[in-house]
């Protein structure tokens, strides 16, 4: 079914993916532009695809739906949250002419696509997944990273257990390398703070049921409950939290734990629960005042992080490669590589030369309720972070 829905029309083009990047001739150039998008639209993370494939969609939209002369196309597939059908999906659409690939969501997913982007020498464009090993000094030379690293919104989780006052934190932690190693950050970083660590859990992706695992926390002495899931798992456990009351006695809070797609899934029990956010309609500047007008002028809903950061990033993308004036590929890493975003619509994005990745602030929120026009539950941001806090010095 998703398939269905999502997967757009794969027409040929003139020139393959695998042709040589430099050197390449006007006469050589493709029928139109043709990016790879693998995104989760099922699977534990499924929730998160469609609020990206729509920031996209409006990026490609707002520029006529054209770069360097020739009309963009952008071809939709569902990895599943798995990374095994999102290698094989982008093969096939890298051998039908892509000249990059846009995704994934699951960070493991991502990864298995960045080993296939510096296989053949295609971009790939990351909007969402955080696992701090996609962008590393000297890593790949074709990944690029326009959002949030784990790593920072691991230590903005730190900074606001500091602030609030939290001296005891029971986590529960997906079952997944990047948030393990987010989990280990966690643990190093609150204990420096003379945080107390009374218990932890690992949960798999796409669990149904955290009754157990609520209980034990629930019975503990712990004062902050540390959430280090995302996407539907967020849901379930926020619901389930929710019915046994622990939101009124413990402090809720996790890296990517809510926003408005995810607060309305989960319903009240989402109101008093702290997040990190990745991108928020309520940035005040004129590149974010026109976005979201123009986003719920066409979809009629207020957009999310996913939508805000995948519009952000496409856009960021497409003007670097317009600006090279070329299909050259390894022209636009290049141009990537030494770019700014003066007119991100969360204010200015530095392109890291050493990693590949976006130096930006830090957002963090909390789930209130809202009034009118906003959504019934809304998040509120209380702390912007500077990236100088957020990012290790780029080597």
């Amino acid at each position: 079914m998703h398939r269905r829905m999502f997967l757009m029309s794969s027409a040929g083009v003139a020139v393959s993916a695998l042709a040589p990047a430099s050197g390449v001739q006007a006469a050589d150039e493709p029928a139109d532009f043709h990016i790879a998008g693998i995104l989760a639209f099922s699977g534990a993370y499924g929730i998160i695809g469609k609020d990206m494939r729509q920031g996209v969609e409006l990026a490609v939209a707002d520029r006529g739906g054209k770069v360097l002369g020739k009309p963009i196309r952008v071809s939709w597939e569902d990895d599943e949250t798995k990374p095994q059908p999102a290698v094989q999906k982008a093969t096939r659409l890298l051998a039908g002419g892509a000249q990059m690939m846009f995704g994934a969501v699951g960070s493991a997913s991502t990864l298995a696509l960045q080993g296939l982007a510096d296989q053949r020498k295609i971009p790939l464009l990351v909007t969402i997944s955080a696992d701090d090993k996609i962008t590393r000094t000297n890593g790949s030379r074709y990944t690029f990273r326009t959002s949030n690293t784990l790593g920072m919104e691991i230590r903005m989780c730190v900074e606001f257990a500091k602030v609030k006052g939290l001296k005891k934190i029971y986590g529960v932690t997906a079952d997944y390398q990047a948030t393990r190693d987010g989990w280990d950050l966690f643990v190093a970083e609150a204990k420096k703070a003379g945080i107390e660590i009374v218990g932890n859990d690992y949960a798999p992706l796409g669990n149904r049921d955290y009754s157990v695992i609520v209980d034990k926390m629930a019975r503990s002495d712990a004062d902050g409950i540390a959430v280090i899931v995302t996407g539907n798992d967020a849901v379930t456990f926020l619901k389930q939290s929710g019915q046994v009351g622990l939101n009124k006695t413990k402090t809720q809070f996790g890296p990517v734990l809510q926003d408005e797609t995810l607060a309305a899934a989960v319903g009240p029990a989402a109101v008093g629960v702290y997040s990190g956010v990745r991108y928020h309609f309520t940035v005040d500047n004129p590149a974010n005042k026109k976005f979201v007008e123009a986003y719920r002028a066409k979809y009629n809903e207020w957009p999310s992080s996913f939508a805000g950061e995948a519009y952000d990033g496409i856009s960021w993308w497409l003007d670097v490669v317009e600006s090279t004036g070329s299909w050259d590929r390894e022209k636009w890493v290049d141009a990537f590589a030494k770019s700014t975003r003066e007119n991100s619509l969360e204010g200015k994005k530095v392109m890291r030369g050493c990693d590949h990745q976006a130096a930006q602030v830090g957002l963090w929120g909390i789930v209130i309720e809202g009034q009118a026009p906003l959504p019934p539950l809304t998040m509120k941001i209380t702390d912007v972070f500077d990236a100088s806090k957020l990012f290790d010095v780029c080597s």
